[in-house]
């Protein structure tokens, strides 16, 4: 893809005109993120080791993302009948690490967490007088990690897309477009995906979930220069947008993971996006296999470029976690719970037999 900047020029000025009004609207749709009210929800997490052997460990992430425009983690508490201590990795992720004598029979944890809450939306007609990104934050937000360089076949592919672009808004508009455009989510994908974005991209296999392809638009952003993150959480409310695709549908979230995406840019700040949440809207919004002009696909694309619904917890904005006293390897982002025996490293994305739920409730209402 190509980028044409008097397409952008157009379209744009028509989109961000768009953003700054209090209804985005299609054909009868609506998809509306503005900030408002707060709202508060306690999250309950629960983990039990169902066949403890030797050294039982686990490593639950705790909330520990505060940006006073939109989410407070505030504090979480816990019973165990193992050794519990809340630690923080080197990049800012909280966690809570319990530890187990040998012969435990039923090694359990349980936690609760408080959060606050509220949508979020750039009008990008209205630039302001944002500090800048301190010089430790820009290396460490355009950096590469495991998963996602930000050279060789990222590079190259980063440089063909915004070809013709000229700010960081425009590049950052003609990497969203290309990647709601070239991607698409696949539901065979287990959890939410692994974002080994160079194999994708030299596979040519642009499939798969909000961790595969919100990684991608992060590692595109960031082979140019531009500050961006991936933000690591679970979903925690139905969407009051009527979009089913996009809430958790039930108090028990234990598969509602979800990871989201922001770039910096000047005059705004960190700005949201989410080109996964419009491959999700695609594929599972009702009926189901949307066309990608169905009007629910339209307006999730624009909203998306700017706002959040944040019916959502944030936990992280981690990458390459080092897991505390584990015998294991790094895990590539921390959204799940943890647990390693002295036989294996627990798989996480098997609830049912890792034994662990996942429940919101929702304390204040907007």
């Amino acid at each position: 893809m190509l980028f044409d900047r008097r397409d952008f020029l157009k379209t744009g000025a028509a989109f961000t005109a768009v953003t700054g009004l209090p209804n985005l609207a299609f054909a009868g749709t609506t998809f509306a993120p503005q900030p408002g009210a707060w709202r508060t929800f306690e999250v309950t997490t629960r983990l039990e080791i169902v066949s403890a052997a030797g050294k039982t460990q686990a490593w639950v992430p705790l909330p520990s993302v505060n940006e006073k425009d939109w989410f407070k983690s505030e504090g979480s508490a816990w019973t165990s009948n193992g050794k519990a201590v809340a630690v923080t990795d080197p990049h800012g992720a909280q966690m809570l690490h319990v530890e187990w004598q040998d012969g435990e029979k039923a090694p359990a944890v349980e936690i609760v967490s408080k959060i606050a809450t509220r949508d979020r939306a750039v009008d990008f007609t209205k630039p302001g007088n944002v500090a800048a990104l301190s010089e430790t934050e820009r290396t460490k937000y355009t950096g590469a990690t495991k998963l996602i360089p930000t050279g060789g076949i990222v590079k190259a592919k980063s440089d063909e897309i915004v070809k013709g672009a000229g700010n960081d808004l425009e590049k950052t508009r003609a990497i969203y477009e290309w990647v709601v455009d070239k991607t698409h989510r696949d539901g065979k994908v287990r959890g939410c995906g692994i974002g080994d974005i160079a194999a994708m991209l030299e596979s040519g296999f642009l499939g798969g979930k909000c961790a595969d392809i919100n990684a991608l638009f992060v590692g595109l952003a960031r082979a140019q220069g531009i500050p961006a993150r991936d933000v690591y959480g679970i979903r925690v409310a139905p969407s009051k947008f009527d979009y089913k695709s996009l809430g958790a549908n039930s108090d028990v979230i234990t598969k509602a993971q979800h990871c989201r995406a922001e770039v910096f840019l000047a005059g705004f700040g960190w700005v949201p996006m989410d080109p996964a949440d419009v491959r999700k809207v695609v594929l599972e919004e009702p009926p189901t296999n949307l066309a990608i002009d169905d009007s629910k696909v339209v307006v999730a694309r624009k909203a998306l470029f700017g706002s959040w619904e944040t019916n959502w917890l944030a936990y992280n904005f981690s990458h390459d976690v080092v897991l505390p006293g584990s015998s294991g390897p790094k895990v590539g982002f921390l959204m799940y719970p943890q647990a390693e025996t002295a036989n294996a490293r627990c798989d996480c994305l098997d609830p049912e037999n890792f034994k662990y739920t996942i429940k919101s409730k929702e304390v204040t209402a907007a």
